[in-house]
């Protein structure tokens, strides 16, 4: 696949990135791509490896590595570098409807379990997958797929999110008719309110979901589940229902002072800044103000850029587990996911601005500290593990100055009114129950997906989720599924 000693010849070459204090400065996309030749080559780094790891999708050692879709990524990485454009394009969407969100905002744990990655740099297959849809719309073969036959069956798809998107792509594409609930004004769920706009421009969820309804899927926006319809309406009007509701009740923080002004969700905060540069709405704003996150994943970090464009004074970001190492360990051999440490976009933006990374390790906060009702500061303490407690280190807390706090400790599964509503059974993880190895729940005609059914993950993963609960759905309702 691509040129047998293209991985001997060529260097891996990433896009771009605009330099931290410029970027800084809008909330746009700030990745800058590569020429068509410079591309070719990064598809001829692809090497004719026999057992193409990148789209296994392996758990090895608790974490997966690979490609959860399945992409035929050496395929379409040989025809990059052949110059077969649309080629690739149809080995890409033949396991992947929405390669422009992944292409952007998905952690490539394909370039993890790249070959490549053993002895060198694994091949830029993320990438590579952003340059064939984009090259798709640029050149106008991105065209609604009708179908020609339709069924006479009706589905509810609630939510419009990946999973929720990705679930009425498929079951549409069959024929049957599907209609998509969402409770905000704009389809894309957390791509579009919980991911910031400078990882994805939300001109790019448009333009996908404008194909979607010339394709024939109807979008209910405004529409809460289980407020503004009933379980009970919907079954009357559908033959099935997905529940791809999300996992959108988040982890809160106890103490004394947690309703004080200045402390908020960072899914709300990322919510209502999108909503701002959108539609010019009011949010919570970081301008001036001393910003404190709890949470050093994704969303923390997404926090931490959003902080920084608003105008903070200083941002700090708490980390309750150790600072991972730099480099592999022995322990921590390819093709496992890498368990080091990531500088990601809103760090090194800290980094340029502020000097400093905004990260403290085993720590959490101790106390909220406040003056006439009003969030000052808060108190920090190095932690440690015993016996699977957390406690807190003796003579280790600091204060550090606090106007806004931001809780991005996670989620705890679905919301309640939604559990309730449908009268759903639930894990131990408050995700909806359903059978080992399926998406139908015990309730005939209902079935879920997503971050709903898997808990909170990536991106990918409820692509994923989207498309096999798609395939569940058309075999019960046909008896039989052509659903690849």
């Amino acid at each position: 696949m691509g040129k047998p000693t293209g991985f001997l010849e060529y260097d891996r070459k990433e896009n771009a990135c605009i330099q931290p204090l410029d970027r800084i400065k809008n909330f746009n996309e700030f990745h800058t791509v590569l020429n068509e030749e410079q591309r070719r080559l990064q598809g001829a780094r692809c090497m004719n490896c026999g057992v193409p790891f990148c789209q296994s999708a392996m758990e090895l050692s608790g974490k997966v590595t690979g490609c959860p879709l399945h992409n035929l990524i050496p395929e379409w990485n040989d025809e990059i570098y052949n110059g077969n454009y649309q080629h690739a394009l149809a080995r890409l969407l033949k396991t992947n409807p929405f390669p422009e969100f992944t292409g952007r905002v998905c952690p490539a744990l394909c370039e993890k379990a790249c070959i490549n990655g053993v002895h060198d740099d694994p091949v830029t297959c993320h990438d590579n997958e952003l340059f064939i849809i984009e090259t798709a719309y640029a050149n106008n073969w991105m065209k609604p797929n009708i179908p020609i036959i339709r069924s006479d069956k009706k589905v509810a798809v609630i939510g419009a999110g990946p999973s929720g998107l990705a679930c009425a792509h498929d079951l549409n594409k069959r024929g049957h008719h599907v209609t998509v609930y969402e409770r905000d004004n704009r389809a894309g769920g957390l791509l579009m309110y919980g991911i910031p706009n400078m990882k994805l421009d939300k001109q790019y969820i448009k333009r996908r979901i404008d194909i979607l309804e010339q394709e024939g899927i109807t979008f209910k926006y405004n529409m809460n589940v289980g407020v503004d319809i009933t379980k009970e309406d919907l079954l009357k009007e559908y033959d099935a229902i997905v529940l791809c509701v999300g996992s959108k009740q988040p982890r809160d923080l106890n103490g004394q002072g947690r309703d004080t002004k200045g402390i908020y969700f960072a899914v709300d905060y990322l919510t209502q800044a999108t909503k701002n540069l959108l539609d010019d709405t009011k949010c919570i704003s970081a301008k001036d103000k001393h910003v404190v996150i709890v949470g050093g994943g994704d969303t923390g970090n997404d926090c931490v850029g959003t902080a920084i464009r608003q105008g903070c004074k200083s941002v700090t970001q708490i980390e309750m587990m150790p600072k991972a190492p730099d480099t592999r360990l022995e322990s921590n051999p390819w093709p496992e996911w890498p368990n080091i440490c990531k500088t990601d976009y809103g760090q090194q933006e800290s980094i340029a601005l502020f000097k400093k990374d905004p990260r403290i390790y085993e720590s959490t906060i101790t106390e909220f500290i406040l003056k006439k009702d009003k969030l000052t500061a808060v108190k920090v303490g190095k932690v440690t593990f015993k016996d699977r407690k957390l406690s807190i280190v003796e003579d280790s807390q600091t204060t550090i100055p606090c106007d806004l706090l931001l809780i991005a400790a996670g989620f705890t599964g679905i919301e309640s009114y939604v559990k309730d509503s449908f009268g759903l059974e639930t894990s131990p993880r408050n995700t909806i129950l359903t059978s080992a190895n399926s998406y139908h729940t015990k309730q005939d005609k209902i079935f879920t997906a997503g971050d709903a059914h898997r808990g909170q993950s990536l991106v990918v993963w409820a692509i994923h989720e989207g498309k096999d609960a798609a395939r569940e759905v058309d075999e019960y309702l046909m008896q039989y599924t052509n659903i690849e």
